[in-house]
């Protein structure tokens, strides 16, 4: 393909264009002037650049704001706006690393440069002054320089140390050879990739002019050591480059440098098939050049055979089998290189033919892949329209690939989980939005994936098999478009469809999508045979347009995954299920479709129906988790999403066939989160002792682990709703001084810390099934600004002395979810001491009504004076929920106020912390009226009742003017009769 095009800063990244500038000319810190002289003297035209480069890496402007000589230099020298000639790269290190006198300054020359070239590197990318063959040439050039200096330099003091390694046969010097392996060995170099080499040297005998001699290959072992530790070995200045040294016979449990005759005999008797494949690419890329190239004439026997190799092909798709499969696990759908239709394709695809002819065909014993794909049309291995294909689009992979790396220089190929970096790469591959750029890189991955098929595909695969008839077969022809649109229009109508069309252009647009038109044919015979028992079903439900269009994207999101399309195909009760579902929420629809693995739950609709109460969810999880090794901690994670997702998913079904009142749906949500705090907490727990060792208390007894997690808000007034964050405290009671009594040891404070750390960590981090909960810290003492875990002395002294009321509002509602026991009875009590005490009841009154006047200004409906204009009670109009006046929040204030007014006189008052049995509780203290206490209750649960069918339907929780007059008016009364303002 030609260069992306140059396209326009979207908006949303002209924020970050202002800020990196702004860092940059904050970092000159330029007194005399000179710096903002030359950076003033830039061109229109590299000042243009700078933005676009600030717009989209990261990386750049951290580096250059940490240096910001290193930019001006580069600008300087024309460094950015010209190609380099050949051995510049080289040169340029060599002058850097003839002063170095230890490893040390290597290191630090060879990461400064590094960076250096880095910088100019992605500059260049992603201002198109490069192409893809300039920036892979520019990046494995940097490498070869790296290594091979690196090594010059170390083998010569090497060499003072320890002699001169010389051959036992020959009687000459020896120099190591280091083959480069994949990407860096066909000059193909990622902007982020490591470098994967193989270490050698020609023949075995001793160092030579030392005082003790060693074995050649203890010298070369050592040297390799350091070679290594000066390339990979993270400093303040970062790496050169990571070195995988896994490829060498063996892997990782073989010595790290071989003789050439072990290497000749490694691979001529135990090489596998993978190592043929790798061995495609490799390239002396330092040390002894000379000897390098005998060494792979040695193994050119071992790669290419003499005959025509067909095995080939079924030892390369074994491998992409494997892959594949890893993929599945780890849910890398979205990795553009191992991924279906990925760049790994394409590569298969070149050295099937190379494994296959090469032996016979010496134009195919080529390392580039390109040149390889060029000879594959030349000498019709395949079709010239089959390569360009697979030429624009591994070239389009490749440029995506250094897109995604350029944001922070970081090995990915995983498509961004994030707005602002969808935005950057779908920029710098010239796209004027996501959508756009993703639908082509789709288009693409199809083309490749339907090529390799062509070339990789088990034969098996071809062979027909009769499969049963089908139910609904009355809408087989519809889905195959053996009829025309016009009859199959009307057939839907006639079916029950409102719009017919509109349900024939959705099953055009699924057919012709490219998931379903990349389908393998076991895939594509499993959806048609799906497809029209979705539509027998979809015909009996109320509303088949709303089913239709909700459940298409889960169908379409699992296609590729069809053992989903059987389970739904011989489960029809499953399917029902789901279509019920889909049409009662939008939002289990979206959540269905995004966690397939939720289909499972659809079942038993005994169980789906049936959510378990607190203590059988607890020992649920418990149990599963038991079943998980304790160190496979990705495992773990997992299984507490899935876990979090498929109870959801229950008590969603429950709330949705009505089987479960709101209070009860409120009560399971909280439930589940607080059997996921226990084992997040203990998993947790055990990790940080595991490195620390346990905290101590101010006795010197062991904590166990005197450690609380405090509820606050919906989660602490069990009014958990599916969408509800967790606003949480943590409170220990251990010693902060004293260390841990562990390997490494830390102070108390410190470990506490680190045991919040990992439980926000446990509960925030994204996986392939999510996150489990976004946490607010927010409420805890002194709020962003404080510690993360207080003593639970600093926190009653905290809220004695310091707290304010809207802090103590909030702490009616906190309440311990798990934890110590002991240290949560203690916590009780300090709540009690602070809440109970006596108030100034003007001052308590004007405060609440202050900070609610603050509420309903920021987040009330602006257009009605937050529900108090009389345009609030028309149709027209709109009533916030939870932010109007006589609203859910009014409701949970006027509670509040009255818990801290009168707790001291009733301390029953404090017992619960949510609303209604607070309310209950006025009623028995004879501070309410009944008639007061029921309405409020009615209220607040209608309000509740409309926001949770609102999250369900995926809107926000405003209705219409004209609902709950009665309600909201009487709420308002009884707040004006209780003096709030």
């Amino acid at each position: 393909m030609s260069l992306p095009p140059l396209v326009a800063l979207p908006k949303p990244l002209l924020t970050l264009v202002t800020r990196a500038e702004e860092t940059f000319l904050g970092a000159l810190n330029d007194t005399s002037g000179t710096m903002s002289a030359r950076l003033d003297a830039w061109p229109a035209e590299r000042r243009e650049a700078f933005g676009r480069v600030c717009a989209a890496s990261d990386f750049v402007i951290e580096q250059v704001s940490r240096d910001p000589e290193m930019l001006l230099r580069l600008a300087d020298d024309g460094l950015l706006e010209r190609s380099f000639k050949c051995g510049e790269m080289r040169s340029m290190l060599a002058e850097l690393l003839v002063d170095c006198t230890d490893e040390d300054a290597l290191g630090h020359q060879l990461r400064r440069f590094r960076n250096r070239q880095q910088v100019r590197i992605i500059w260049r990318d992603l201002t198109r002054q490069a192409d893809l063959s300039e920036t892979c040439g520019d990046l494995s050039d940097m490498a070869d320089a790296c290594i091979d200096l690196a090594y010059q330099w170390l083998y010569e003091r090497h060499c003072e140390h320890s002699g001169v390694p010389t051959g036992r046969r020959s009687g000459l010097p020896q120099q190591m050879v280091i083959l480069g392996m994949g990407k860096l060995g066909a000059r193909e170099l990622n902007l982020s990739s490591d470098i994967d080499l193989i270490f050698g040297y020609p023949e075995g005998g001793e160092t030579v002019g030392a005082k003790r001699s060693l074995d050649n290959q203890e010298f070369f072992v050592r040297l390799g050591q350091r070679l290594i530790k000066a390339l990979d070995a993270p400093t303040l200045d970062g790496f050169v480059f990571r070195v995988d040294m896994r490829l060498r016979p063996y892997g990782s449990s073989g010595s790290l440098v071989l003789s050439f005759n072990a290497l000749e005999q490694y691979y001529q008797d135990q090489g596998r098939d993978w190592e043929r494949y790798a061995m495609i690419k490799a390239r002396v890329v330092g040390g002894d050049q000379a000897a390098g190239k005998e060494l792979l004439e040695m193994l050119r026997p071992f790669v290419y055979r003499r005959y025509l190799d067909f095995s080939a092909i079924d030892a390369l798709r074994t491998m992409k089998q494997l892959i594949q499969q890893e993929v599945r696990r780890k849910g890398m759908a979205a990795n553009i290189k191992l991924g279906s239709g990925g760049i790994r394709e394409v590569e298969f695809i070149a050295q099937a033919f190379q494994l296959i002819h090469g032996g016979r065909d010496l134009s195919l014993q080529q390392r580039p892949l390109l040149k390889v794909l060029t000879i594959l049309s030349g000498q019709g291995y395949l079709p010239a329209a089959a390569v360009d294909e697979l030429r624009e689009a591994y070239e389009f992979l490749r440029y995506t690939e250094h897109a995604l790396q350029a944001i922070d220089d970081r090995q990915t190929q995983m498509l961004p989980d994030n707005q602002t970096d969808c935005d950057r790469v779908a920029f710098i591959m010239g796209f004027d939005d996501w959508e756009s750029f993703h639908q082509q890189l789709l288009y693409w991955r199809g083309r490749v994936d339907w090529h390799f098929r062509q070339v990789i595909a088990d034969p098996d695969e071809d062979e027909e098999s009769e499969g049963e008839a089908l139910v609904g077969g009355e809408w087989l022809p519809l889905w195959e478009q053996d009829w025309d649109e016009e009859f199959a229009c009307r057939q839907l109508s006639d079916a029950g469809f409102r719009d017919g069309q509109a349900a024939c252009q959705r099953l055009a647009a699924l057919r012709s999508g490219n998931q379903v038109r990349t389908m393998q044919r076991l895939g594509r015979e499993r959806l048609d045979a799906f497809i029209p028992r979705l539509l027998a079903q979809a015909v009996d439900q109320d509303d088949p347009d709303l089913v239709l269009e909700r459940v298409l994207p889960l169908v379409e999101a699992v296609a590729r995954r069809s053992a989903y399309l059987v389970l739904l195909t011989e489960n029809p009760g499953a399917l029902q299920r789901l279509l019920e579902l889909c049409a009662g929420s939008p939002w289990i629809a979206e959540q269905i479709a995004r966690f397939p693995l939720l289909l499972d739950e659809l079942l038993n609709a005994g169980r789906l129906f049936s959510p378990p109460l607190a203590p059988e969810l607890a020992a649920e999880l418990r149990e599963r988790l038991a079943r998980i090794p304790e160190d496979d901690l990705e495992q773990q994670m997992e299984a507490l999403r899935h876990f979090k997702l498929a109870h959801r998913l229950r008590v969603a079904a429950s709330e949705i066939a009505g089987t479960l009142p709101l209070m009860k749906v409120s009560d399971y949500l909280t439930w589940l989160a607080e059997a996921i705090l226990e084992q997040v907490l203990a998993l947790s727990w055990r990790h940080t002792v595991a490195r620390h060792g346990q905290p101590r208390r101010v006795d010197g007894s062991l904590c166990d682990p005197a450690f609380i997690i405090l509820g606050y808000g919906k989660v602490g007034g069990l009014e958990f709703g599916h969408g509800s964050d967790l606003d949480l405290v943590f409170i220990h009671d251990g010693d902060p001084n004293a260390e841990t009594d562990g390997a490494k040891p830390i102070d108390g404070a410190q470990f506490y810390t680190r045991l919040g750390q990992r439980i926000i960590h446990l509960l925030t981090t994204q996986t392939t099934s999510g996150l489990l909960y976004e946490v607010d810290m927010r409420l805890r003492p002194s709020g962003v600004s404080g510690l993360l875990v207080s003593s639970l002395s600093a926190f009653d002294r905290y809220q004695t002395d310091e707290a304010w009321t809207w802090e103590h509002q909030a702490l009616v509602r906190a309440r311990v979810l798990v934890g110590c026991p002991q240290l949560a009875a203690d916590f009780e009590k300090v709540r009690a001491s602070v809440l109970a005490r006596a108030r100034d009841l003007g001052q308590l009154r004007r405060e609440v009504s202050e900070m609610r006047a603050k509420m309903r200004d920021n987040l009330g409906t602006r257009a009605t004076q937050a529900g108090t204009a009389e345009k609030a009670f028309l149709a027209d109009g709109e009533f916030n929920l939870k932010q109007d006046a006589g609203g859910i929040v009014d409701i949970e204030f006027m509670v509040q106020y009255a818990a801290l007014a009168w707790s001291h006189q009733h301390p029953q008052l404090l017992r619960y912390t949510d609303n209604i049995r607070i309310l209950d509780g006025l009623e028995q203290a004879g501070l309410m009226t009944g008639d007061e206490v029921r309405l409020l209750q009615d209220a607040y649960k209608a309000y509740r009742a409309a926001a949770h069918r609102q999250s369900l339907q995926k809107l926000p929780g405003v209705v219409s003017g004209d609902q709950f007059h009665d309600e909201r008016r009487a709420v308002m009364r009884i707040w004006r009769e209780l003096g709030l303002s």
